[in-house]
Order: C-alpha cells, then sequence, then structure tokens
C-alpha cells in the first residue's frame, strides 16, 4: 500500500481501521526529510500490516492542534482509530518497527 496522504478532512475515516502510522510534518522540516526515506522502507517491509499517513501541519493544522502537536515531525500510531503511541523527532528505523509491532 501506497503512503496516503491525510487532511483535516478525511483524517479521521483514513486511520479508523487498524494500525496507523501517522507521520505530523511540514516540508521545510528538516528532520522530517530525514524520516521520510525511513519511512518508505517501513512501507516497503510491512506496508501490508500498516498504513502510513503523512499530514501537513501547515496546511491541517486543526486535527495537528486536536493532537496537540507542538514539535514536528511527531510520530502516532493509531489502533483502530485511538492513538496507542506517540513519538515525537527523528527515530531510527528499528525503533519504529518495534513499536508497530507491538500493536500489530
Amino acid at each position: 500500500m501506497a503512503i496516503v496522504h491525510v487532511s483535516d478532512q478525511d483524517f479521521s475515516q483514513q486511520i479508523s481501521e487498524g494500525v496507523v502510522l501517522t507521520d505530523f510534518w511540514a516540508p521545510w522540516c528538516g528532520p522530517c526529510k530525514m524520516i521520510a526515506p525511513v519511512l518508505e522502507e517501513i512501507n516497503e517491509e510491512i506496508g501490508d500490516n500498516v498504513k502510513i499517513a503523512k499530514l501537513n501541519v501547515d496546511e491541517n493544522q486543526e486535527t495537528a492542534g486536536k493532537y496537540g502537536v507542538m514539535s514536528i515531525p511527531t510520530l502516532m500510531i493509531f489502533k483502530d482509530g485511538e492513538m496507542v503511541e506517540q513519538i515525537v523527532g527523528f527515530q531510527p528505523k528499528d525503533q519504529l518497527q518495534g513499536l508497530l509491532e507491538k500493536h500489530m
């Protein structure tokens, strides 16, 4: 499954089923650019079991505010619509995969 770009309008629908890793990011954010290829790799390896969604906080401030995103990148893992993990800042691939596997 491809990485999905979500917005305020479809966020709730996109995270409602299964395990979803959501990347709250912005195009000007250096660490966000660093984590993007890590998310691509995770998507290639376990994308059948996990949906990866990206939400641009500059364009979708309502959702970012609802979840209290103060720093980016902020990664949140949702399981069937409920947030189960929150990670702030760049994280190595193996650490992210370990967190995801906990919820799959």
